[in-house]
């Protein structure tokens, strides 16, 4: 008795060895690939609200990943630079549009336009 209880752990601790060191290219256990983000944000569009709330950032056994969140907030103040930039390029236009329109700011209006009209829009009176 004491014999085959010897075999047989034999048996399964070599089934088990063989089984974890890899069985040729059929691997019972394959390399775990480190925990990464994927970039989750879109590259064909401007981040939205919702992509923010969807990141999920991979945990490292301090905390979150250093280098994974200095990319996704690199990311973030990009664009949000480059949207500033835009919305004062806009204003800049805006404002060169009504100067050349109604003149200095103080100015009186002309008789047909009322303050809050927006240049290049038809009205209905």
């Amino acid at each position: 008795m004491f014999w085959f209880l010897a075999v047989a752990m034999v048996v399964v601790v070599a089934a088990v060895t063989l089984a974890v060191i890899g069985g040729g290219e059929n691997e019972v256990l394959p390399e775990a690939p480190p925990e990464h983000t994927v970039d989750q944000l879109p590259l064909t569009r401007p981040v939205g609200r919702a992509d923010i709330d969807a990141l999920r950032l991979p945990l490292a056994p301090r905390g979150y990943r250093m280098a994974e969140v200095d990319d996704v907030l690199g990311r973030l103040g990009a664009e949000l630079a480059e949207r500033d930039a835009r919305i004062a390029e806009l204003e800049a236009a805006l404002a060169g549009t009504r100067t050349q329109r109604h003149g200095p700011p103080g100015a009186p209006l002309a008789p047909d336009d009322e303050p809050g009209d927006v240049p290049g829009e038809e009205r209905d009176r």
